[in-house]
């Protein structure tokens, strides 16, 4: 993270609306991690959206940022001196050579429906701008953010500023670990204890495997330095599948003790799945999700969860539920060209 401390305070965002107190600054660096959690917890119901975010989270997560200078390219709104909101903006080059240009904002439940996340949006398409401005040659450009289903004041902004509905996405949960559904590894192929040697080359095969995935840039995958730190970094549960030397799938579980606490529930993620190109179609990513639920059950969760991709053309979809998840919250990813 780049640390050009400029703009930390009086920004002019010329559509503001006239609220009393109301004003803008940028980012303070370290001190801004706290405010960011306050704001985020106090979303977090009226957004129905179960996560828990600490300092250290957000700390990690701003040490790896990619293309972004918080101190350039955050804003902070605040009445008087209580911050009530803020936002980021970011980009990446996708496959295709599209350019996407993202931004987001979260703003306190008190202070919406006043035009405060209007004028916040309006600022940061300017600063997106700006910076595009910078990016040579004939690529797409669109602007781009996303929003749950029940995050209702932010899909109807994007709405009412022109955005569309390209992806949509699921949090999918299995309610038990019952009738796991028998799917054997498929022939020559074995699951090993995963040990720190081959952190880097499970690594590099998740990124091939998801290199097919819909919005995959290479702008945008995490280094290993980024993926130890990850609060719930934890190999010990990955199944991952090897052929000879070769990794030809995976499933790197994680058990989010916090969320697990906050949400009194006993939860394990079966994520970052993904069978490499010359072992799919056999069977695998089936045996490596019911491996990874017998885990789960034998380490005492009740339940598993997964994100995905409702268009994936792997057939992701329809595999999970055929392994048992359910659909139980949808994201939407928004576009709206330049």
């Amino acid at each position: 993270m780049q640390s050009t401390n400029i703009n930390q305070k009086n920004i002019h965002v010329k559509d503001a609306p006239a609220i009393p107190g109301l004003n803008f600054r940028g980012f303070r660096g370290e001190a801004d991690y706290p405010v960011m959690v306050d704001i985020l917890r106090a979303c977090q119901e009226t957004d129905q959206i179960e996560r828990v975010d600490t300092v250290e989270d957000i700390a990690n997560a701003y040490r790896h940022l990619v293309n972004c200078d918080p101190y350039q390219d955050m804003l902070f709104c605040q009445i008087d001196d209580q911050p009530i909101g803020y936002s980021r903006v970011s980009w990446i080059r996708e496959l295709n050579g599209d350019m996407i240009y993202k931004h987001h904002g979260i703003l306190h439940p008190d202070w919406r429906r006043k035009g405060i996340g209007r004028a916040m949006l309006h600022y940061n398409q300017d600063r997106l701008r700006q910076i595009a401005s910078g990016h040579k040659g004939s690529s797409a450009r669109f602007f781009s953010s996303g929003a749950a289903d029940t995050e209702y004041g932010a899909e109807a902004l994007l709405i009412s500023e022109g955005y569309q509905v390209i992806r949509h996405f699921y949090n999918m949960v299995r309610p038990d670990l019952e009738n796991i559904p028998d799917a054997p590894l498929p022939p020559g192929l074995e699951v090993r204890p995963v040990l720190p040697e081959h952190y880097q080359t499970i690594l590099d095969a998740n990124h091939e495997a998801f290199r097919d995935h819909w919005g995959f840039s290479e702008d945008y995958q995490p280094k290993l330095e980024e993926w130890m730190e990850d609060r719930n970094f934890d190999p010990s549960l990955w199944k991952v599948a090897w052929d000879g030397d070769q990794v030809a799938g995976m499933v790197l579980n994680y058990i989010d003790k916090l969320e697990n606490e906050q949400y009194q529930r006993k939860r394990g993620w079966t994520e970052d799945i993904c069978v490499r190109r010359p072992w799919r179609k056999r069977g695998l990513a089936s045996a490596l999700i019911a491996l990874s639920l017998h885990m789960l059950k034998e380490m005492g969760m009740e339940e598993a969860a997964l994100g995905v991709d409702t268009e994936n053309l792997s057939g992701a979809l329809k595999l999970y539920e055929r392994m048992g998840y359910q659909p139980v919250k949808r994201f939407s990813a928004y576009r709206k060209a330049f």
